[in-house]
């Protein structure tokens, strides 16, 4: 007697955050948080233009020290690119941005602390609030204003590297090259992604 079984699984497709069509301005912060490598930059771009497919007023920024792509370019490791203003504080993006329906800011973690203040009140002007950034430095402290923006955005990614040691999902930007200093531009020739495991095994055979 053979009994037949029919498996039905149900999924829950993940929305689109888009702005809404209605005549009420609605502003909101979005945070995209993650370690280097993990595509961060990748899904703030991927946002960014699917508002300007739909005729948003777009405007992007960037710390003025990032300079590693491009100084005008807010740019992936996989060489997507968007035109980004480059600003010296977080009070410039206030200034300029005016008359817009979505600001996008990558490597947040570079601002300083007045950022969140900024995107909140950008925010409650009905501005959708793109933001990209490592939620960790090199010594897995919270970076910079990371931690308030996640803590206030309405919605929150987190997204993952894949550790170069074990291939695991990598939560950990380890830095490879001899240094203490806090901001350290750079790309694989002095950061990898580690997992937790990988990461804590290569910080105990750094003090030895």
């Amino acid at each position: 007697m053979y009994v037949k079984l029919t498996l039905i699984i149900h999924f829950r497709p993940m929305p689109f955050i888009e702005n809404s069509v209605s005549n009420k301005r609605n502003g909101w912060i979005e945070v995209i948080a993650g370690s280097m490598f993990s595509g961060k930059t990748e899904e703030l771009i991927r946002r960014l233009k699917r508002a300007k497919y739909a005729r948003l007023r777009v405007e992007i920024f960037k710390p003025q020290i990032d300079t590693r792509y491009s100084e005008e370019k807010v740019v992936s490791h996989d060489a997507n690119s968007i035109i980004s203003t480059p600003v010296t504080s977080s009070g410039n993006i206030l200034l300029l941005a005016q008359d817009v329906d979505v600001v996008g800011i990558d490597e947040a973690q570079f601002f300083d602390m007045g950022l969140p203040r900024v995107c909140t009140q950008l925010a409650d002007m009905g501005v959708r609030v793109i933001v990209a950034g490592l939620d960790m430095d090199f010594r897995g402290k919270p970076f910079g204003p990371m931690p308030n923006l996640m803590a206030i955005a309405e919605y929150v990614t987190k997204v993952h590297a894949i550790c170069v040691r074990c291939g695991e999902l990598a939560h950990f930007s380890h830095r490879t090259a001899d240094t203490d200093k806090l901001v350290v531009l750079g790309e694989t020739d002095i950061y990898e992604p580690l997992c937790r495991h990988c990461y804590n095994e290569a910080l105990s055979k750094s003090k030895t």
